[in-house]
């Protein structure tokens, strides 16, 4: 074999080995991401989650277009992690927590099974339910300040990742003021779920209150994290002095 025959072949050969180094090493990142992603959510393959909606006004059964939108976020997040989802009503999801992730959309005067999470996991941060005077309807109080909705220019939404029960795995909560709101909630958390962990650790809780801006014009693309409300929302407000 001549050299001039023997350099290609050299070439040919590097150019095999630093391909498949790359793509190892592209590989190996890709499968830690995915790792990393699964701990965050409590979705290790083949796993099971619950996706747990809420109501249109007035129908009992029906879900609002705008949240059929979030679920859609939240499934494809899902999917990336090789788990299984199954959506249930609000109504019909008894069971505990940890043993199972779950995403819970939507405000408590349309899932109840929100008001109960925002009840005893949340005790600090309160969601008026009454729809008059229609300015306070949806209004957010924690840590003595109250947010209210400003419908198509500003409304807020609660994004939490909270544990508790037996089990280990996550319950995740898109608490919004509107249906916009919690679309935008799930894109946010799609979209940011890496800088989440980084910030509040896989394993940790965390509420944020989110402000989505301009929602006629923006839908539910512009986001604003306005506070992280974590240990506000999760102390109970003091009790009546005893006398």
């Amino acid at each position: 074999m001549n050299e001039d025959l023997w350099n290609v072949v050299l070439g040919v050969l590097a150019t095999g080995i630093s391909g498949s180094l790359g793509w190892l090493a592209r590989t190996s990142v890709l499968r830690r991401r995915l790792r990393r992603k699964q701990a965050f959510f409590g979705l290790p393959t083949g796993s099971e989650c619950l996706l747990v909606v809420n109501r249109q006004a007035g129908n009992e059964r029906a879900v609002h277009a705008t949240d059929v939108s979030a679920l859609l976020e939240l499934s494809a997040l899902i999917k990336d992690c090789g788990a299984r989802l199954r959506i249930i009503q609000h109504d019909t999801a008894r069971r505990g927590l940890g043993e199972t992730t779950e995403f819970c959309i939507g405000g408590p005067y349309s899932n109840h099974r929100m008001g109960a999470h925002l009840a005893n996991l949340l005790p600090g941060l309160t969601m008026n339910v009454d729809p008059d005077p229609r300015e306070d309807r949806g209004m957010f109080t924690v840590g003595g300040q109250s947010y209210r909705a400003q419908w198509g220019t500003t409304e807020y939404v609660v994004l939490a990742r909270l544990t508790g029960g037996e089990g280990e795995r996550p319950l995740f909560l898109l608490c919004g003021q509107a249906a916009v709101a919690n679309q935008a909630a799930a894109r946010h958390l799609s979209r940011h779920h890496e800088r989440l962990a980084r910030t509040h650790g896989r394993d940790g809780t965390f509420a944020l209150l989110l402000k989505v801006v301009n929602s006629d014009a923006y839908g539910p693309d512009v986001v604003e994290v306005v506070a992280d409300i974590t240990r506000e929302a999760r102390t109970a407000p003091a009790g009546p002095a005893a006398t």
